[in-house]
């Protein structure tokens, strides 16, 4: 049972849950297009992107395709972090899923246990909560954060 504080919030956010929904899909769909023409990018996960291979089943599935975005650089895990680590707009962080853009790179992070398993993931992928800020300011935001990778 919850709190009655706790009850309230959650009321609350549910009024403004669809809006935001279509923030995180917007914002995460155009991003996701743009990560693919950037020459670090090595692979781009979004099951919004017709070329993913869960595409035909997400559309069948929901509505949209949410804020979440993995992707990897060809720079490897380096490249990964140094992305990660250059962003100002996107925050540095283990729990992704709130209204602000989030960032981390699991292999470090979230899934440092299973390294070395079967169940490792990639060194040089990142994940993005995409939120709902400006566009513009969290596609500058990445731009800025590659283009460090070309400074190397």
């Amino acid at each position: 049972v919850s709190a009655p504080m706790e009850a309230w919030l959650t009321t609350r956010g549910l009024k403004t849950l669809g809006v935001r929904m279509d923030r995180h899909s917007s914002n995460a769909t155009a991003i996701a297009r743009w990560l693919l023409e950037q020459d670090e990018v090595e692979h781009v996960y979004y099951p919004g992107l017709p070329e993913h291979p869960g595409h035909d089943l997400a559309a069948a599935q929901m509505k949209d395709f949410g804020g979440m975005i993995s992707v990897t650089f060809k720079g490897g895990a380096e490249a990964a972090k140094k992305v990660a680590e250059s962003t100002h707009v996107f925050l540095l962080a283990e729990s992704l899923g709130g209204i602000e853009s989030l960032m981390n790179y699991p292999s470090d992070m979230t899934h440092a246990s299973v390294k070395g398993t079967e169940l490792a993931v990639p060194e040089n992928l990142v994940r993005l909560s995409v939120g709902i800020e400006d566009l513009e300011d969290l596609i500058t935001d990445l731009d800025q954060a590659i283009a460090t990778l070309r400074q190397s």
